[in-house]
């Protein structure tokens, strides 16, 4: 990591940095014993906040940040488990970016340039090797990738998923990156079964990437509009008047307990105007008491877009969203 992108702060003639990276941590894990390739693969992950000097011109809401939080982890194994590990990372990565609703996104394949080989770290043999796994794990679930050579780092290939907003625009999500620098620069090795030392395979990778550019993208791809289990607040109740006050609260308490996201407005204002506020802030359900509903013991449920579902029993009503959440909340 370069210097220039560094926080570094001098106290008493001494230089301490804030942290820009996860690896140098994992590596010292993973160099507190000796390892055997009867270990490997070794995974170590942590979502850490590291902190990056990024030019000011640069910066842009949650979608790029100085202080990012990152889904990091690293991979420790032998050149035979390559394909597999990155064949599980890009399933996961996959499956994660589909269950977020992400069906538009762009795969790049970043290679060294085959005619300047000498500004890059490594051997042919390991290139092609990571190269190919990385190849190999893209075939394996059917994964499209642009080949883009030249734009590979000089410590290793890599793979980069990019998601696109709802404006067309390119964001960074997924990194999976091998390094050639990290094993010889930190001696980092296992036994092998012939009992000599062998240098380990790195893998970097990041799922989300950056946490706060990921939400970023979230919000631009959704327009604020989340699907239910996704929503910050998936209900609000609203009492018509003060006087269902206490059948409001009952409902309000009956939807924590059944581990939904509920805010209760009791709010003086109309019952019209507190309607239009969660139509702003695009919660996905209203329910509505007044006296009716007190009488009756329902609720008059109204879903986002203005749409009047009807009056219905609680128990009802927890039925249907369960069912639209399909298990998941």
């Amino acid at each position: 990591f370069y210097r220039d992108k560094m926080f570094i702060v001098p106290i008493e003639k001494e230089e301490y940095v804030l942290k820009p990276m996860n690896c140098p941590g994992h590596i010292l894990i993973y160099k507190s014993k000796v390892r055997s390739y009867k270990d490997l693969p070794i995974k170590l992950a942590e979502i850490g906040t590291v902190y990056r000097n990024e030019l000011s011109g640069t910066l842009h809401g949650l979608l790029r940040v100085r202080s990012i939080t990152i889904d990091d982890a690293h991979i420790f194994c032998q050149p035979s488990q390559i394909e597999d590990e990155l064949s599980k990372v890009l399933g996961l990565a996959i499956k994660m970016l589909n269950k977020f609703g992400f069906e538009k996104f762009r795969v790049d394949l970043s290679v060294r340039d085959p005619h300047n080989k000498g500004k890059y770290m490594g051997s042919d043999e390991e290139w092609d090797r990571a190269e190919q796994g990385l190849i190999s794990a893209l075939k394996r679930i059917n994964l499209d990738a642009k080949r883009m050579e030249g734009e590979a780092v000089f410590y290793g290939p890599k793979i980069d998923i990019k998601l696109l907003d709802a404006l067309g625009r390119e964001w960074q999500a997924t990194t999976i990156q091998f390094d050639f620098n990290l094993p010889k620069r930190f001696d980092i090795t296992y036994m092998d079964r012939d009992g000599m030392r062998k240098e380990v395979v790195v893998i970097h990778r990041a799922i989300y990437g950056s946490l706060e550019r990921f939400i970023g993208c979230l919000i631009e791809h959704y327009s604020g509009a989340f699907p239910l289990w996704l929503a910050p607040v998936q209900l609000v109740v609203m009492p018509i008047t003060n006087k269902e006050n206490e059948y409001a609260e009952e409902v309000y308490t009956a939807c924590l307990r059944q581990g939904f996201r509920v805010e209760l407005n009791e709010k003086s204002d109309k019952i019209g105007a507190r309607i239009r506020d969660a139509e702003v802030q695009k919660i996905p359900y209203s329910l509505v008491v007044g006296k009716k509903e007190v009488e009756q013991e329902t609720v008059s449920v109204r879903k986002r877009g203005r749409v009047t579902i009807g009056v219905m029993r609680l128990d009802e009503f927890f039925e249907m969203i369960k069912k639209e959440l399909g298990g998941e909340n």
